[in-house]
């Protein structure tokens, strides 16, 4: 089943079932996907109920749709695709640390960032090197603490498409300093607009790992293609290791981390940055993903950069 969120000109969030035939059938007793996660309840069956009785239908191109959880407890993102490191690495005459293949390392994002799949997104005040990154997140269906890869992987409600915006030469200076990446990662996190529960998200044979075509495209160009088998780490894995020694919470959301060929920076290190050139205000991304749906987002000029000291 799919769920989404949307708002209309008049209204709060609402939370709806969303339908092959481009309706959504939204829910009377929640507003929110996390409130309906912490309750535990059956998400089949609460769609059951939704599409039973409706509070209205309405269509998806009638609406203002929101991240599918717009304001999530946690953001996770973690980097589990080796194919969209090495290519990056190699550009600067390195390897991948023996370090990533022994634990899947992540960063955490800011949930105050969260953009739906049609929002105008405004670029980071002060960069010039501005990057998509073509990712899936696994949301987080109960609580959760130093959990076993299977459990972890149980604990999956559901997946949704994102795209993990990015200042390379802010994300550059921050690590210079000694952390990072802050600024160069918080100024927007785009979802959705599906919310696809875990048991229509199909998973590959020999891997056991979900199998999803990613694609994404600038200005109506062609640009990534990755597929979700590809990762070095499950999602079970992922989110064991981030439930150690803390405690997850329903809504937590668990990046992905970008897909080989799935940002400029991957794309520019293996045929250059005049084919693959940064973004600019102006232009259109768009991301795809099957049942999860497109995020379709046109990059705004930035804000003017308030000076720290005078």
């Amino acid at each position: 089943m799919r769920w989404s969120s949307y708002r209309t000109a008049s209204s709060v969030p609402r939370l709806a079932v969303a339908t092959d035939d481009g309706r959504l059938h939204a829910s009377r007793t929640h507003t929110g996907l996390v409130d309906l996660l912490r309750e535990g309840g059956d998400l089949a069956s609460a769609a059951e109920e939704v599409l039973a009785d409706p509070l209205e239908v309405i269509a998806l191109d009638d609406v203002v749709l929101t991240a599918p959880i717009p304001e999530p407890p946690s953001i996770r993102d973690f980097m589990a695709f080796e194919d969209h490191l090495k290519p990056i690495l190699a550009a600067r005459g390195a390897s991948i640390d023996p370090a990533w293949y022994e634990i899947p390392v992540f960063y955490f994002t800011n949930p105050a960032a969260t953009q739906g799949p049609r929002d105008e997104v405004r670029a980071a005040p002060g960069a010039v090197e501005l990057d998509y990154e073509l990712e899936v997140a696994a949301v987080v269906g109960r609580p959760l603490g130093d959990a076993d890869p299977a459990t972890a992987q149980d604990a999956i409600a559901g997946y949704v498409l994102m795209n993990d915006w990015s200042a390379r030469d802010l994300q550059r200076r921050e690590r210079g300093a000694g952390l990072g990446p802050v600024k160069g990662k918080d100024w927007a996190t785009s979802f959705g607009p599906f919310f696809v529960t875990a048991d229509e998200f199909p998973l590959d044979g020999e891997t056991g790992r979900p199998a999803v075509t990613l694609r994404a495209s600038v200005n109506g160009r062609p640009y990534s293609e990755g597929n979700l088998r590809d990762l070095y780490w499950t999602f079970g894995e992922m989110i064991a290791y981030a439930s150690r020694g803390t405690r997850l919470r329903p809504g937590d959301i668990i990046g992905s981390g970008t897909v080989g060929t799935g940002c400029i920076a991957d794309l520019s290190a293996r045929h250059g940055l005049d084919r693959y050139p940064w973004l600019r205000p102006g232009d259109r991304v768009r991301l795809e993903a099957g049942r999860l749906g497109a995020i379709d987002t046109v990059l705004a000029p930035a804000a003017e950069i308030v000076p720290l000291r005078g």
